[in-house]
Formats: structure tokens, sequence, C-alpha cells
């Protein structure tokens, strides 16, 4: 019987994306919003904090079909004459 992939453990794992920060990465994310002081708040009660993936879409390679548009260009250019 074989681990769910979700179960298995190698490091590609540790590095996915969490919703859920500790401690530490809260006040840090607050500190840098303007929201916590570290020398006159308390690190227990925070506030929740948003931690949110944005996905956007990958850039399209226009050099390899630019490439092969002028590869093609002289290919039926040397064909005519």
């Amino acid at each position: 019987m074989s681990i769910h992939r979700s179960l298995k453990t190698k490091p590609s794992g540790l590095n996915q994306h969490r919703n859920v920060l500790t401690r530490d990465e809260r006040i840090a994310q607050l500190a840098m919003q303007g929201d916590f002081d570290n020398d006159s708040d308390s690190p227990f009660g925070l506030v929740k904090v948003g931690n949110r993936k944005m996905v956007t879409k990958k850039k399209v390679k226009e050099a390899k079909d630019d490439e092969a548009g002028t590869e093609g260009a002289e290919a039926a250019e040397s064909s005519e004459g």
C-alpha cells in the first residue's frame, strides 16, 4: 500500500504556502504594517493576519515565437528565389 501524496515528506513540502502564521511571523507582518509596536504592545492576543497567495499568469515566451517566425520567413524567401 502506498503513502498518500499529501503525507509524503520531502524538501519541497516545506516550501508550500501556509495560511496559518507563527506568532513571530504575525508580529513581523503587523510591525511592517505599523499595527504593532515592539516596546508597548503585547505578543499575546494578536489580531488575525491574512496570508493570501496571489496567483499570476505566467509570461508567454515570445522570443521563441519571434525566432520561429523569422526562420519561416527566411525559408519562404529562399524557396521563392
